[in-house]
């Protein structure tokens, strides 16, 4: 197991539309929250995200880097129940030796589009704040282009803008909220299939999210905004990719990572960034390790 740290920062802006009559609120950035999306309304939800991974200690030398547009259309059904549909653009490259030569391979595209359905089971509305637990489930279809080739042929599964595959997924995600901080944890689970000879590895996860308000101390008239700290936790467990219905024994493993960000709410937009750090990564032979992810993006309701 190898144990890495790092520090890294990044600036972006965002926008959430909110009613008028409510205290502006933090939220997760790196996954769901229990919040309703208002009877009859649309939320549009961008992110932008950078991942690097280019510490290999083969002699191929790998380097991994990717690019994403991550668009979100939710609506909300009624108070309950609201609808989420995300599709991704990605620009993925990949730099290795072979054969002492150094070569690049890329892609870039549109990828699969995840569609799911979230219903509040529980909520309990107090004073300052509110509890509420809300399962999803819905299903990755395979929207991307799944056999991309260049001049060394057909690229890796890996490297494809999309799968081939329809994956279903689901989990369960509860927010605690009051007037000076949000609390969110999510537990999902993603069920990859077989497409073109390929099988990725069932992803399992638990996410963790903070946003404490630090600006103002107090809620009082006429404060433009709100400033939000947030700290959150992935721990992302995948299994073994299968080839040919064979298993891949330098794919999947464990990853443990820390998500500092910070938030400025309005009752009409939101800026926020966060990244990434790997704090445990136990991958499985050879796999490739991340460097960091880092995001940001807007909301908008309507």
């Amino acid at each position: 197991m190898r144990i890495r740290h790092s520090f890294l920062l990044l600036f972006a802006v965002a926008m959430v539309f909110l009613s008028q009559n409510i205290v502006a609120w933090g939220a997760p950035i790196t996954f769901n929250t229990a919040l309703p999306v208002a009877k009859d309304e649309f939320l549009i939800r961008q992110q932008f995200i950078l991942g690097q991974s280019g510490k290999d200690f083969t002699a191929a030398e790998r380097d991994v880097s990717t690019q994403s547009v991550v668009s979100i259309l939710a609506y909300g059904i009624n108070s309950d129940l609201a609808l989420f549909a995300a599709l991704p653009y990605v620009n993925k490259t990949l730099k290795l030796t072979m054969n002492s030569a150094r070569l690049t391979r890329s892609t870039r595209g549109f990828g699969d589009m995840t569609f799911f359905g979230r219903y509040t089971i529980y909520k309990n509305n107090f004073k300052g704040g509110n509890f509420r637990i809300a399962p999803f489930a819905g299903i990755k279809m395979p929207t991307g282009n799944s056999r991309n080739r260049d001049s060394f042929g057909q690229l890796p599964a890996s490297l494809q803008p999309g799968s081939g595959s329809w994956d279903p997924l689901g989990g369960i995600v509860m927010t605690y909220q009051t007037l000076s901080m949000q609390v969110d944890t999510q537990i999902s689970y993603k069920a990859n299939m077989t497409a073109n000879g390929f099988e990725a590895g069932d992803v399992s996860r638990m996410d963790s999210s903070l946003q404490y308000r630090l600006w103002p101390k107090s809620l009082s008239g006429g404060v433009p905004g709100f400033l939000y700290g947030v700290l959150e936790m992935n721990l992302i467990h995948q299994g073994k990719n299968k080839i040919n219905a064979v298993k891949d024994l330098n794919s999947g493993g464990t990853r443990l990572f820390l998500v500092p960000g910070i938030q400025y709410v309005t009752r009409r937009w939101i800026a926020e960034i966060s990244v990434q750090l790997p704090i445990i990564q136990d991958m499985n032979g050879t796999g490739l390790e991340n460097d960091y992810i880092a995001r940001t993006g807007f909301r908008f309701n309507f």
